[in-house]
């Protein structure tokens, strides 16, 4: 997969080319999911919140195609500016119904995918990077956010932060330096 998306489809499916636009789409959705999943965690066990998220963004992307200019800005910027408040949306959304969610709720039926163990094992994982990654200055979180899990360049990801590319790469190296003595120092432990 490649990170850069072209120009020329970008120009081909905002002129109302319907399999520009479907080309285009399905190129961005796994890095959006991915970012959204990157940003929004595990709820409930599943990643269901963040692939949700995911197809709204897509649907914006969509719906604000025909309006977007090319502004000198990769088109990565912009896609990525909507995600960032479409999960922010989610979140805000998250902290309103779990205020009034109702406890009795039945639970879903288990995944038949991996075993519980390795469910277990995955979702350790995830709640420990999740909790570390949290521990990061928002800036830091983002630039390993877009840089890892979204496989974004540093020029994309400088692009749509505000920054040089140089500077991406010396904040990676310093957020991934200090995820690494939080995880050395035990601050990936959360209580159960």
């Amino acid at each position: 997969m490649t990170t850069a998306i072209e120009p020329e489809l970008v120009r081909r499916a905002a002129a109302g080319d319907r399999a520009a636009a479907a080309a285009l789409l399905a190129d961005l959705r796994p890095r959006l999911v991915r970012y959204c999943r990157a940003r929004l965690g595990r709820i409930g066990g599943a990643h269901t919140t963040a692939d949700d998220v995911a197809q709204e963004v897509c649907l914006a992307v969509l719906k604000a195609l025909p309006r977007y200019r090319e502004q000198g800005r990769p088109f990565s910027a912009f896609v990525f500016a909507v995600a960032a408040h479409k999960v922010a949306d989610a979140q805000r959304a998250a902290v309103r119904y779990s205020a009034v969610a109702v406890t009795d709720t039945p639970l879903e039926p288990p995944d038949a995918a991996p075993g519980p163990e390795e469910q277990a094992v995955a979702t350790d994982l995830a709640r420990r990077l999740f909790v570390l990654l949290h521990r990061l200055p928002n800036v830091q979180r983002e630039i390993i956010t877009l840089r890892v899990a979204v496989g974004l360049t540093a020029e994309e990801v400088g692009t749509i932060l505000g920054m040089s590319a140089p500077a991406v790469r010396v904040a990676q190296s310093r957020a991934l330096a200090r995820l690494r003595a939080l995880a050395s120092d035990g601050l990936g432990e959360v209580a159960a």
